[in-house]
């Protein structure tokens, strides 16, 4: 199955409905009670672990401690917060500002590169192409970055005019941090320096970036800017808002409001590394709440596996006791369950658990 060339429906910038939804918004973008957020309900004394990485380089061998406190991170929470990791905060402050001018960018400009289901590359506002669906609170920038036969600077906003070199220099500098958490995953798991980086293609690995603006909502309690779900990739490195919380990590049937130290990264686990490490680190959902007076941006940069390589269970993690859990599945194939049916929880990943 392919996906469709065009939405199901015209697309609506949530950023217009901010300007002019001004006490209620539209009834597409209200969610089922079940799934309405509760803006109180977080424990305010919990949050997911911060690691101070020590600006590791990837011919470093990871010190103990930091190889432990990553370990159970991804064994307990599928979360966790990255310091000292090697990107200069100046570059991060200036990534965020220049996307930000991007999104108040007049929007014929924006509208130039209004995206399609066929790839999601551009400006897009849905995830999804369910005809009538329940829509989130949201607009996006979606580019790929590598493989390099992908990456189209054609497809890069033009405006601000640093944008394109900002995005060049910041992915750069993710890949390489990539690396390092890939070496130190596989370790963890006992499988030697470098075998989820090949397994996911070495140095020929899938990389994309979405930038999500969540624009200011009149009615933040019935809404979700981004709905439940696990990410469909290898690897997400998150840089949050640095004023605005949003991010919302489930834990034991509670959703826990992640706070971002200064100038870290939020790093979560991804489908594939689900299915690699024969559920040995589970991916976890999480969702977005939006804010009745602020507007707030984030930048997921997803590293994943190239996407025609088939991905299973790792011969070492599978035993008589634990035998495979999932079928052999490429990349290309597994993510188009998103790309039609937009966030689902995990219903994705849990649908594939071979039959015992």
């Amino acid at each position: 199955m392919n996906p469709p060339k065009d939405w199901p429906e015209p697309i609506v910038r949530v950023q217009t409905l901010s300007d002019t939804c001004l006490h209620s918004i539209p009834d597409r973008y209200i969610k089922p009670p079940p799934d309405r957020p509760s803006l109180n309900s977080s424990p305010v004394d919990i949050n997911i672990p911060i690691i101070d990485l020590g600006g590791l380089s990837l011919d470093d061998t990871p010190p103990e401690a930091t190889l432990r406190q990553i370990s159970e991170a991804c064994r307990q929470w599928g979360f966790f917060q990255v310091v000292n990791h090697g990107v200069e905060p100046e570059l991060i402050d200036r990534t965020r500002e220049t996307w930000r001018e991007f999104f108040h960018q007049p929007m014929e400009a924006k509208q130039s590169y209004a995206n399609s289901p066929t790839t999601y590359e551009g400006y897009g506002s849905r995830l999804g192409v369910e005809k009538g669906a329940v829509l989130d609170w949201s607009d996006y920038y979606f580019l790929h970055y590598l493989p390099s036969s992908l990456k189209d600077h054609k497809k890069w906003p033009a405006l601000p005019s640093s944008l394109r070199k900002v995005i060049e220099e910041y992915n750069k500098k993710l890949v390489k941090l990539g690396g390092v958490l890939m070496k130190i995953l596989s370790i963890n798991l006992g499988l030697g320096d470098n075998y989820l980086q090949n397994a996911f293609g070495g140095e020929d690995i899938g990389a994309c970036l979405r930038v999500n603006f969540y624009p200011k909502c009149p009615q933040p309690d019935m809404t979700l800017g981004l709905s439940s779900h696990s990410d469909p990739g290898g690897m997400t490195i998150l840089l949050p808002d640095e004023k605005v919380n949003g991010l919302q990590v489930r834990k034991n049937d509670t959703w826990i409001t992640v706070k971002p130290a200064p100038h870290a990264f939020i790093v979560n686990i991804g489908d594939q590394i689900q299915v690699l490490s024969n559920a040995n680190y589970k991916s976890v959902e999480h969702r977005v709440i939006v804010n009745s007076d602020k507007e707030r941006l984030s930048l997921a940069f997803f590293y994943n596996p190239k996407s025609d390589l088939l991905i299973e269970p790792a011969k070492e993690l599978v035993t008589p006791e634990k035998p495979a859990l999932y079928p052999a599945m490429t990349y290309n194939e597994y993510r188009l369950f998103i790309r039609l049916r937009g966030p689902k929880g995990k219903s994705q990943v849990e649908s594939l658990k071979s039959p015992r």
